[in-house]
């Protein structure tokens, strides 16, 4: 046994408990299991997608991971074989709260709280994506499954809830086309579907003959740019867009226009000087005139 250890316990420790949780799900489904743990030590059980609801009934009824956290999807269509991975996360609630101190103090655990909890995993086909629902097991999982339904495109098969309108959208307003979380899905609502009204300057497919190209179209996001990309060899890349010319800069014999006098600071401004008097002028005395 390997001397290696986690903040889930030895790793030896950790492989027994993946082994018998693989077999307790293989025998109560009568499909094979596995079981491994994720990047935070949580215990991941993947099974098949018939599987699926007696799995989760399993883990609810026998593993006592009664509580439903939260249900969604991962595109990979790289995987082998390719297709939606569906993730339950569950929890226990005897593991958490006042009830888990004292079952913690009735077993003389010094160690700190852990709440027991568990992922379970299936993949479905890519171009068909179907699953059982487990609205009947959870009936809290309708929102969660509306949401799947609506951003992974998968159908949940028996969706049930007390409005009796079957599998429907959640988020996305009526009449969307596409389901946004899937990687395949183009983000440019102008190259699924052509846009609505005229186009834009410069945008336009025609153009009279002899008039000059207009601004360059703008890359919607999510599309890259044509000079990404893998080439051969050797190959040089598509030539960019020539950029727009510069204005020229404005004189003023250009534009017909007189310059205009600088305008002087106030510090700078003459003042009127009074002339003095001639030298052989002389004041008279008042009351000497002749």
């Amino acid at each position: 046994m390997s001397d290696q250890s986690s903040d889930e316990g030895p790793v030896g420790v950790q492989d027994a408990e993946e082994a018998a949780l693989a077999v307790g799900v293989a025998v109560a489904t009568g499909v094979d299991a596995t079981a491994s743990r994720d990047g935070s030590g949580t215990l991941v059980v993947d099974v098949a997608p018939k599987a699926w609801v007696e799995s989760a009934r399993y883990v609810r009824d026998v593993l006592g991971m009664d509580y439903l956290d939260w249900l969604s999807a991962v595109d990979q269509p790289d995987g082998d074989p390719p297709g939606v991975d569906v993730v339950l996360h569950v929890a226990s609630t005897s593991s958490a709260g006042l009830l888990a101190d004292r079952t913690r103090e009735a077993q003389r655990d010094p160690g700190p709280r852990r709440v027991n909890r568990l992922l379970l995993r299936t993949r479905v086909a890519d171009a068909d994506p179907r699953l059982a629902s487990l609205t009947g097991l959870w009936p809290g999982v309708a929102w969660h499954e509306r949401e799947t339904f609506e951003m992974f495109g998968v159908v949940f098969e028996g969706y049930t809830d007390p409005s009796g309108n079957g599998l429907r959208p959640l988020l996305l307003p009526d009449g969307f086309e596409g389901t946004p979380l899937r990687k395949s899905f183009v983000l440019a609502a102008r190259v699924a579907k052509p846009w609505p009204g005229a186009k834009e300057p410069g945008e336009s497919d025609a153009r009279p003959e002899g008039r000059a190209a207009g601004r360059r179209r703008h890359v919607p996001p999510g599309v890259p740019d044509p000079s990404w990309g893998p080439r051969e060899p050797g190959e040089a890349p598509p030539s960019a867009a020539q950029p727009a010319p510069q204005r020229p800069r404005r004189t003023a014999g250009s534009a017909g226009r007189p310059r205009r006098a600088p305008v002087r600071p106030a510090a700078e401004a003459t003042t009127q000087v009074q002339p003095e008097p001639a030298a052989d002028q002389t004041e008279e005395p008042p009351g000497e005139a002749t």
